[in-house]
Order: structure tokens, then sequence, then C-alpha cells
């Protein structure tokens, strides 16, 4: 029993050995088999990913031809567009009815060239229309769409850069490339957008409204069109289609501002250039949906650009009329007065896009690829706050403040405005003429406070009301180092100049959330 007891352990023992052994040789096989479930598994999944990109692809692919059918007026229009550019030299015969730039400019170009350049500007630009637009006919050809809108955009500029000799030669072809611009981006939207559109909310992370709003941007549209219409009629005074262009308040000044040498310096014309660049704009407000500063950060900037930099250069050109010209021009001061208000206005959209810019790179996306297609959102909050442009005649005044989010007005501020413009216009009710040094540091003087009052009145920008304490301050003191003012203008100054410094020191009511971007709203 010993032995057998004793030859069962054994036999356990052993057994338990070859069963470890077993357990190790049957645990490798398990283990692969593990692996390689794991791994079909991850394949399937990869499998399933691919499927469902592969599906989207298809899914938008059908979308982009659904949109391209609904839309197939757009390209036939750009064709017969194209035909009429063709035949626009041989309708209106550009021989006919010539002019000569007002002031005696001299031009770059003889007439006979002008002539010669705009006909075979207008001809092989509409053969280019007819051409691309036939190609864009067929759905998935985003380049022949962008070479169209370029094709649009020299089609406006043409009549600049050549001086068209007459004026159905300028207004056809400022018309008829705004036209193109509206039909190959604008209408049916970006070429090949649904490719890559990023769907989501349309509310930047952290803020309080959106800047991409219709409302937001309809006042953007107004103020665009305002200016154009303007600077449209100093164009045409400057291209010589006008004899004469009107002032309400300053006499000749508007003659002489346009016929300066300063006005002359550019080898074009400086108020249809204007007249080109509130074109853009106008049409730039309309591109893209309400989360535009997400899915169009390009356009944003570029729209950016022209609103707040060349805004800028342009203001300053108006206000320093007097200093260089010795006269100021009333329809210049209001394409001035006009372009104001469409910094800070701006500024907010700008700003919401640079902030998606930053958060996505921070998620590791490249930066090159979200500038041009867009980001996904950070976060799906959808704007539920803005009223819808229906609702104006309605509700004006709904819809106005909701326009005018992002922009606030401080009682200091709004009298710091007041007060620059007292400056402005203060030589002339004390007697100092417009050449005087004194005067021309009022100009100047009053002219940057009003500028930065209103640009601060920006939410985002309120820190910037700093600069007006520097200004107050000069135009306090220079003043009595100027010999020929007198002593009733230099008291005036200061005591204004003191005053632009004590109300620029407190920073107003904040209405709005920005973001990252509150850390720096001061």
């Amino acid at each position: 029993m010993g032995e057998n007891n004793e030859g069962k352990k054994n036999k356990q023992n052993e057994h338990m050995q070859h069963g470890g052994m077993g357990s190790r040789g049957v645990a490798r096989p398990m283990a692969e088999m593990e692996t390689k479930k794991t791994s079909g598994n991850q394949s399937d999944q990869d499998k399933k990913e691919k499927k469902g990109k592969e599906e989207m692809g298809m899914d938008r692919m059908k979308m982009l031809h659904m949109h391209h059918e609904q839309t197939l007026w757009v390209y036939w229009a750009i064709i017969l567009l194209g035909v009429w550019m063709v035949s626009s030299p041989f309708t209106f015969s550009y021989n006919v009815g010539t002019v000569e730039p007002s002031g005696g400019r001299e031009l770059w170009l003889s007439l006979s060239e002008r002539i010669n350049y705009m006909k075979w500007s207008d001809i092989l630009s509409g053969l280019l229309l007819i051409i691309l637009g036939w190609r864009s006919l067929t759905p998935n050809r985003p380049v022949s769409i962008w070479i169209c809108c370029f094709i649009g955009i020299w089609i406006s500029m043409a009549p600049l850069i050549f001086w068209s000799p007459n004026a159905v030669g300028y207004y056809n072809s400022t018309i008829v490339g705004a036209l193109i611009i509206a039909l190959t981006i604008l209408i049916p939207g970006m070429p090949n957008m649904i490719n890559y559109m990023k769907m989501g909310g349309d509310v930047p992370p952290g803020w309080s409204y959106n800047p991409s709003s219709w409302p937001q941007r309809g006042i953007m549209i107004a103020l665009a069109f305002i200016g154009w219409i303007a600077s449209r009629y100093l164009g045409a005074f400057q291209m010589g289609y006008v004899g004469y262009a009107w002032d309400p308040f300053f006499g000749d000044g508007t003659l002489n501002v346009l016929n300066s040498k300063m006005s002359h310096s550019l080898p074009i014309s400086d108020a249809a250039l204007g007249t080109f660049a509130y074109t853009l704009e106008f049409l730039m407000g309309w591109m893209g949906g309400t989360s535009r500063w997400r899915t169009m950060p390009w356009m944003v900037t570029f729209f950016g650009i022209l609103v707040i930099p060349l805004g800028f250069v342009s203001i300053f050109l108006v206000i320093s009329q007097p200093l260089t010209v010795g006269a100021w021009c009333a329809l210049c001061l209001f394409t001035a007065i006009v372009m104001l208000p469409m910094i800070p206005l701006q500024v907010d959209e700008v700003i919401a896009m640079g902030q998606h810019m930053v958060q996505r790179k921070q998620k590791g996306d490249s930066l090159w690829k979200v500038f041009w297609k867009g980001g996904d959102p950070i976060t799906n909050k959808n704007d539920e706050r803005s009223p819808e442009l229906l609702e104006l005649p309605q509700h004006p005044g709904k819809v106005f403040k909701a326009s005018v989010w992002g922009m606030g007005f401080p009682w200091n501020l709004a009298l710091v405005t007041v007060l620059g413009i007292w400056l402005m216009f203060s030589p002339a009710v004390f007697g100092v003429g417009i050449k005087a040094s004194a005067a021309d540091l009022n100009h100047l003087g009053g002219a940057l406070v009003v500028v930065i009052a209103v640009v601060v009145m920006a939410e985002p920008l309120r820190i910037g009301r700093y600069l007006n304490i520097l200004i107050g301050l000069a135009i306090a003191m220079l003043p009595w180092f100027i010999k020929d003012g007198n002593l009733a203008l230099t008291i005036s100054s200061t005591l204004t100049g003191l005053a632009v410094v004590g109300l620029s020191f407190p920073k107003g009511a904040i209405y709005q959330q920005y973001g990252l971007w509150g850390k720096y709203v001061k």
C-alpha cells in the first residue's frame, strides 16, 4: 500500500511537473491566439474605420454632385458673362466719348494704348471665362472655378490699371467683375468645400456670442456698400468721367484734395482703388457660414487685413489732408467715417479665428491645413442668441443691438470722441488758418483722438485707450511751443488735451466674454 501510495505520489508529482510544462506549453499558444484575436479585432477596427472614411468620402462626393446640379446655372451664367465681355468692346466702342483724368494727371499709357489694352483685356478675359466656365459644368473642378474668380478680380482692376478711356468701360468692367466673384465663390459657396467642411458649433469656446453671425456681418456689409457708393463717385471724378466733385462744406476743398500731388503720387486713381477695396469688403462680408471663424480662417484673415490695417492707412491718409494739401475733402471724410467703425466691428471675428488656430495647434493639428481648410470644433455650442436677419423689418432695434455685440459705448470714450472732433474744428473757431502749425497740431491730434476712442470701443481692444493719454499730453503741452497760434486756441488745446488724458483712464463696462482673449481685456 505504502509503495502504491508512494508510486501514486511520484506519478502525481511527475504529472504536475509535466502539467506545469504543459501549462506553459499550452499558455504560449493561448497567448498567441489572444494576440492574434486582438490583432484581428484591431484589424477589423481599422477596416471599419477605413470603410467609414470611404463611405463618408462617397457621401461627400454624392453631396458635391447634388450641390453642383443645384447650382449648375451659375456656371452657365459665367459662360454668358464671358460672351458679354468678348462682345463689349465691339458693342460700346472704347474710341467714343474718351476722356482724360482730372487735374492734368500724366498717365503711363497713351490714349491709343488705353483703348487697345482695355479692348484686349475684355476679349481675353471673356474667352477664358467661356473656356473655364465650360469646364466648370463638370463637377469637382475647383481650380477652374478659382481661376474664374481671379479673372473677375482682374476685370474689376483692369479699368484702374489701364485708365479706361470712357465711363462705359469702367462701369461695365467693375459690375461684371463683381458678378463673376459672386458667382464663383459666394452664391455656390467655396469650390469643393463640401469635401473638407467641418461640422459643429458656431460659438467660439468661452465666448458669449458668435462674431460671425449674420447681424454682425450685416452691418459690415451695409457700411461697405455705403463706402463703395461714395468712393465710386470720387473715383469717377479722378478718372475724368465726372466734370466736378461736389463738396457741401469745404467749397473747392474736394477738388484740391483729389487733384493734389499726394493724390497723383500713385500710378492709378486712389479713389478708384478705394472703390475696389470696398467691393471686396462688401463681397467678402457674404462669404461663408456662421462658423467661418473656424471653417475659413484664410478668408477671415484676408477680410481682416482689408478692414483693419488697410482701413487705418486709408483713415490716416484722409486725416493728413490738411497737413499735406491744406484742404479738407467732405466726401473723403465721409468715407473715413464709414471705415472707422468697421475696424472695431471686425476685430472680434479675427480674434476668434486666432483663438481657434491656437487651440487646434495645441491639439497637434497642422496650422497650414487648419488655415486653409478649417478645423474641427473645440465645442459644439450653437448660436441661439443672435436674431435672424429676417426679423429686421419687425425688430430693427433687436437686430442692430446684436450687430454691435463686442462694442461698448462708455460715456468717457463717447466724450473723448466729442473732444477730438472739437480739436479738429477749433482752429477755424478761433480764427487760425488751416496752414498754421497750431492748426495742424489740432487737426492731426484731434483726428487721432477720435480714431483711437472709436476703435477701443471694441471691448477686446479696450486696453488701447491708454494711447490717448500720450496724445492728450502732447496736445496739452505742444501749443505753448508753437508761435503761429493764438492764446485762446492754446488754452483751449491745453484744457481739451488734459480732459482727454483724464477720461482715458476708466475702462468702462465689459458686457461680453471672449474666451482665451478675456485676459487681455483690461
